[in-house]
């Protein structure tokens, strides 16, 4: 039998204490499995640092991907609670072993699950082991308010003009400077903008040697912190560390925020189809739905503009990025226009399913599909193609961004090309979520002809299977520019 160990530990602190170790369940493990005739061991999965209340752990999706391919008989644990402490993810890893015929085994905890009292008592500990997670987590939040209550800093890192002593805030001379000018300037401006130019222009970067960003600006602003105080869910509690500002500059700059926010006169209706699921490739930042109102003076007409603009350009400033926004309404129609020209190709689709099909690391590897997965169908992506162009067509705009946000998962945009990803999946039932197979992309060109474009990338199996569709042609004719506004 081939057997597969997995360990896990909650925290990096518990992966390095000598009898809690990831190394420590793996040495046990592989005592009992010498000491069993016919199991040999396959490999060994390790989470160290990564809680069971979920199964969004890399080496327990390695080895579900491993389970779906046929690589594993059987998989053992040191205790139940190593593997998940949820009964219900439980119950669904469960589901998946039953069905790849795989059997569980926990070597401290023998129990036989053929037999009612087996099942009983399998119950019963993971009840026990999901009471001890959620046991664990009120001690901590008590904990967390405690020192919240005693002026001490809680976990996680140091704000901004601090850093940790234990758990107590120590002034950093340099940073806190920045800080004060921050603070000033705002009283003497009332602009964020203003204070990002000059800290710039001054060259007085944050802890990773960069402009603070204008978001930055603003939680340093709103933060009781520089003045001496400790925050906990909306609580304020004197602190022990030493103030940086006076509460008295603190409470001035927190009214004048105040009368700066902008009232919502009326609701913007933004019909783009893709919101949040634009990326710039340049700078690698999300193209956010915006709007700008020009006025036509023939008619003096307001009319509203909707742009797909880089998130980085509102954080910092347009320096930062060449691209900085699209037309909304003309990215849309072009993308739907060359995944419908995509869709309507079934040899074109033929062919680059079967390379993706065949191609597992980087090279044609044979004529039959590889692994132990079903292979991607022709027919398949055709009906999520045509389930985003029939979403684009409907009038709602909840309605249509829920279904094209089910079948794609993120559009990469620069001034060359503009790329797809697809999401691909043959069942949407919840067991068949955790065993989706590795992501795969396929370059789809614009071009049906050119069929060149086509290759498989490698990358962790933490995300559904996926299909890029590229879609390379001349932007500046179909009025894609970007805007130099």
């Amino acid at each position: 039998m081939k057997a597969a160990i997995y360990t896990r530990v909650s925290t990096d602190s518990q992966a390095d204490v000598e009898f809690n170790s990831c190394a420590t369940q793996e040495s046990k493990i592989m005592s009992f499995i010498a000491s069993q005739d016919k199991m040999d061991v396959y490999k060994v999965y390790s989470d160290q640092g990564y809680t069971g209340a979920n199964t969004d752990r890399p080496a327990l999706k390695n080895m579900l991907a491993d389970i779906q391919q046929g690589k594993i008989d059987i998989v053992i644990s040191y205790k139940i609670d190593r593997l998940t402490r949820s009964p219900k993810d439980f119950y669904q890893l469960i589901e998946i072993f039953e069905r790849h015929n795989v059997s569980f085994l926990s070597i401290t905890e023998r129990f036989d699950t053929s037999t009612p009292s087996g099942r009983l008592l399998r119950n019963i500990m993971l009840t026990f082991a999901q009471f001890e997670r959620e046991l664990i987590s009120e001690r901590i939040r008590d904990k967390i308010l405690e020192k919240a209550r005693k002026g001490l800093w809680g976990p996680g890192r140091a704000p901004f003009g601090y850093e940790r002593d234990g758990n107590k805030l120590v002034v950093v001379p340099k940073e806190a400077e920045i800080v004060r000018t921050i603070f000033e300037d705002f009283l003497a401006t009332h602009s964020t903008q203003a204070i990002y130019n000059k800290l710039k222009n001054k060259q007085l970067f944050n802890r990773a040697g960069l402009p603070h960003s204008k978001t930055g600006l603003d939680s340093i602003l709103k933060s009781v912190v520089h003045a001496g105080m400790i925050e906990h869910k909306g609580t304020i509690y004197q602190g022990l560390h030493e103030p940086i500002i006076s509460k008295e500059i603190f409470d001035e700059i927190q009214t004048i925020r105040k009368d700066h926010v902008r009232p919502k006169h009326m609701t913007t209706y933004n019909f783009s189809l893709f919101p949040s699921l634009i990326r710039c490739k340049e700078c690698g930042s999300a193209m956010c739905a915006v709007f700008t109102n020009k006025i036509k003076y023939k008619n003096n007409k307001r009319t509203r503009y909707f742009y797909y603009r880089c998130s980085v350009i509102d954080k910092r400033d347009r320096s930062f990025c060449d691209i900085r926004q699209v037309s909304a309404d003309r990215l849309d129609k072009f993308i739907i226009d060359n995944l419908d020209r995509i869709r309507k190709n079934r040899q074109y689709l033929d062919s680059l399913t079967y390379v993706l099909n065949n191609d597992s690391n980087g090279g044609l590897s044979g004529c039959e599909p590889s692994g132990g997965y079903s292979p991607i169908k022709t027919e398949r992506v055709q009906e999520i193609l045509k389930a985003v162009i029939d979403a684009a067509k409907l009038k709602g705009k909840t309605e249509k961004r829920i279904i094209i946000k089910r079948h794609i998962e993120k559009v990469i945009y620069s001034k060359e090309t503009i790329e797809v990803k697809l999401l691909y999946s043959d069942s949407v039932d919840a067991a068949s979520d955790l065993l989706r197979r590795p992501p795969a992309e396929v370059n789809f060109s614009a071009d049906p002809n050119n069929r060149a474009a086509c290759r498989q990338l490698s990358s962790p199996p933490s995300r559904p299977t996926s299909a890029m569709v590229r879609c390379e042609n001349n932007m500046r004719h179909e009025g894609l520019e970007p805007s130099t506004n």
